[in-house]
């Protein structure tokens, strides 16, 4: 073979290696690396931007694709120990010319997490409403979403803030008192008899706790590598301990029942999206719901549990889409009419 071909083929093989070869390192030594990596991808190819925006000394942290437009924009509030970037797999399905914002929560990834901040349910919506008013996003009535720990703050957030917002979708919001025990509430009951509070199931310190996690979390069985499990761990073991506090705040009397205790103040159109195999809050909230809101539509997904965002994310953003042409088309008759 002739060497000019020959040296043109290793240098080839050297230039395709050297990317292989990284990704299988960071696969193995660096998993967590390779996540961050994967997030930042994400947000790239579906045309998000991360921003900041500052009230006072305090920041928050948000990406956002598209402009404020005829129709509503649109805010969503993350759960419990997640972040922004959770929402990645809804925002695939939404339509590019939607004006979307997805923030960090009080305390988590990139805005400020401070020792002497209320992290409270209502705390919590105070630092949203700073948050809207930061970027003037309340210029015109925007449409609400939350989930878990975030569905709460949402519909608190309605009832306190309600010349702000036009609609609401809440997905499986905690908040709520319930007749049926979850088996997250059974094992927490559990934990607290043998006073072992420190072993909360949703704040995992090993590959093995995240497994557990996941599996409580969904009703689908996703396989996930060991080293994936352990790059998910790496992240979050250095926020564990403010995912302690920030645990026991929420579950605490004052914010236990928020969301149940503002209901009757909801006066918008409201959408309730369950995971009907929700083992972490029990899909009866969803009939609490219906009945207190009056003008509430319920959806109760077939075999989905409580990460239903990551279970049936394009179901999920149909049925938003759907709930907003609907809002939409009533608006629409009623100014005809």
């Amino acid at each position: 073979m002739d060497m000019d071909v020959l040296n043109m083929f290793v240098i080839a093989g050297g230039t395709l290696a050297i990317p292989i070869l990284a990704f299988v390192a960071s696969f193995l030594l660096w998993p967590s690396a390779l996540i961050r990596i994967y997030y930042w991808y994400w947000r790239r190819a579906l045309g998000m931007q991360v921003r900041y925006a500052n009230y006072d000394d305090y920041q928050f942290c948000y990406s956002y694709r598209g402009r404020p437009g005829y129709r509503p924009s649109i805010l969503m509030l993350h759960g419990f120990s997640a972040h922004k970037d959770m929402w990645l797999s809804i925002v695939k399905f939404l339509p590019k010319n939607l004006h979307l914002v997805c923030v960090d929560m009080p305390g988590h990834e990139g805005t400020t997490r401070s020792d002497l901040d209320d992290y409270s349910i209502i705390g919590q919506a105070k630092r949203i409403h700073q948050f809207v008013e930061c970027i003037k996003l309340n210029r015109r009535p925007f449409h609400l979403v939350g989930t878990s720990m975030g569905g709460n703050v949402a519909g608190v957030y309605a009832a306190q803030y309600p010349e702000d917002i036009c609609s609401l979708t809440l997905i499986c919001p905690a908040g709520l008192p319930s007749t049926t025990d979850s088996k997250f509430i059974k094992q927490l009951r559990e934990l607290q008899e043998s006073e072992r509070i420190d072993r909360i199931p949703l704040i995992p310190s090993t590959p093995e706790e995240m497994a557990d996690m996941l599996k409580l979390c969904s009703y689908v069985r996703f396989k996930v590598p060991q080293q994936i499990l352990q790059g998910l761990v790496d992240v979050r073991i250095p926020h564990n301990d403010f995912y302690r506090k920030l645990f026991l705040e929420i579950v605490d009397e004052k914010s236990r029942h928020s969301l149940h205790e503002n209901m009757n103040k909801i006066k918008v159109p409201t959408q309730v999206i369950w995971g009907k195999q929700d083992q972490v809050l029990d899909v009866s909230g969803a009939s609490v719901l219906a009945s207190a809101i009056p003008d509430c539509h319920v959806y109760l997904l077939e075999n989905c549990g409580h990460s239903v965002v990551v279970e049936r994310p394009r179901k999920t953003a149909n049925l938003i889409l759907e709930f907003l042409a609907l809002l939409y088309s009533m608006d629409n008759n009623k100014k005809q009419a």
